[in-house]
């Protein structure tokens, strides 16, 4: 009986031959990351441990990324206690404003992750590394704590789901409609604690960023990780970007599978999930009602990359944002900002009546610059669509790709490239 990729990732850091999904295994960790939220509550666990340092000042990332710039006191408190402890045990890799970004673009984007490499993170979107064939999931703030002082955590090994792409999307169908057609079809508890493992040749037609895109909501299907595999795309990547070696593993080709789907890109049209959960998905051409909105926001870990900027751009050149509405772009990290302000795409989105921001989660979460009230409904290329995510209790989330999300920003109202 073979392994998956996942799980021979996992035997070789846990220094064993073979391993099964169920078995459970303690693996040395490569990176163990935190951020302005979760980062506190691990420092506060580490000092209960009374223990000297952390186990490698180069194999921590501490990114304050959730509520900055700080947008009140107590946000301060944190970076500031983020800031101590990195500064206390010179942490490498720790990234304030000006050179920061939102964790899970910036991580890649600085060369940390490589394949083959295990991950831990206190924030659910760490799965989206699995983009360049690493194993990486999220955890909780004790479990980062031990893994700073240890350089070691204990997991289950997860059992796994094959997803096999073929074919090509068709244009305006990108990474986010990808994940969002798979969570609509098996549902949010349905890879629960799997291992969400992408093949086929349909791979080949997406994009680094639609990778990225799809790993990253791993999650919002219960998956305990996504991962892919790694071809030439993705070495070309890890080369721009990483000294780091890295390792490449291939599943067996008697690995086991706990259930298989295959998807043709070439069929999947542009998709969005209603509130109040990922899973409540419907297709443009299914959405016969007007659904009027107040606002769009287009950014966050999932859709703040460069590829999504420009497709967002692509929609809004020589268009204007609808009346009344709000539409806020916020680049995933400084040097996408940068980027995109060299090609023109900033002055593009403030011609066409958007905001643009400083890299920050803000938003996705309900922590500041794109609260909702009561009412409104929001269009945003973000991941959680649950009650009072993004703000009041009664306001609506829908989340769409950046294409669907820019042209419902010049519509007013739900809506697709293909129909302005």
């Amino acid at each position: 009986m073979g392994m998956t990729m996942t799980q021979k990732i996992l035997a070789a850091h846990a220094g064993l031959e073979k391993v099964e999904a169920g078995q459970l295994i303690e693996a040395d960790l490569d990176l163990v990351l935190g951020n302005d939220i979760t980062s506190p509550v691990a420092i506060k666990e580490m000092e209960k441990m009374n223990v000297e340092g952390v186990f490698d000042k180069d194999k921590i990332a501490l990114v304050p990324d959730h509520f900055v710039p700080n947008k009140d006191i107590k946000s301060a408190q944190h970076c500031k206690c983020v800031r101590e402890f990195a500064c206390r045990n010179e942490i490498t890799n720790y990234f304030e404003v000006g050179e920061m970004g939102i964790e899970h673009a910036l991580l890649p984007e600085k060369g940390l992750t490589v394949a083959g490499d295990v991950i831990i993170g206190a924030d659910s979107h760490t799965c989206t590394y699995g983009a360049l064939g690493a194993f990486s999931t999220g955890v909780g703030s004790t479990d980062m704590a031990a893994g700073m002082a240890t350089g070691k955590a204990w997991f289950k090994v997860p059992g796994a789901i094959k997803f096999n792409l073929v074919g090509k999307p068709s244009e305006w169908v990108g990474g986010k409609d990808v994940i969002l057609h798979i969570i609509g079809k098996i549902g949010v508890d349905g890879a629960l604690y799997k291992s969400m493992e992408f093949v086929g040749e349909g791979i080949a037609n997406l994009t680094m960023d639609d990778r990225f895109t799809i790993a990253n909501m791993a999650i919002e299907a219960g998956g305990k990780n996504g991962i892919f595999p790694v071809d030439d795309l993705a070495i070309a990547y890890m080369k721009e970007h990483s000294r780091k070696s890295y390792t490449i593993y291939e599943a067996d080709e008697d690995a086991v599978y706990e259930e298989e789907y295959t998807i043709d890109l070439s069929e999947l049209r542009p998709t969005v999930a209603f509130p109040h959960l990922p899973e409540n998905t419907k297709t443009i051409d299914e959405i016969k009602e007007d659904i009027e909105i107040q606002q769009v926001v287009i950014g966050s870990c999932t859709n703040g990359r460069l590829d999504d900027l420009r497709i967002a751009a692509k929609v809004l050149s020589g268009r204007h944002v609808a009346k009344g509405l709000r539409c806020i772009i916020i680049p995933a990290t400084q040097a996408i900002y940068l980027q995109a302000m060299e090609e023109g795409l900033l002055k593009t989105f403030i011609e066409a009546g958007a905001v643009v921001s400083t890299p920050t989660c803000g938003p996705c979460l309900g922590g500041y610059m794109g609260i909702l009230a009561e009412g409104e409904r929001c269009v945003s290329t973000t991941n959680r669509n649950f009650v009072g995510r993004m703000g009041h209790v009664k306001s609506e989330i829908y989340l769409a790709s950046p294409a669907v999300a820019a042209a419902s920003a010049v519509a007013g109202k739900i809506s697709c490239p293909c129909k302005l």
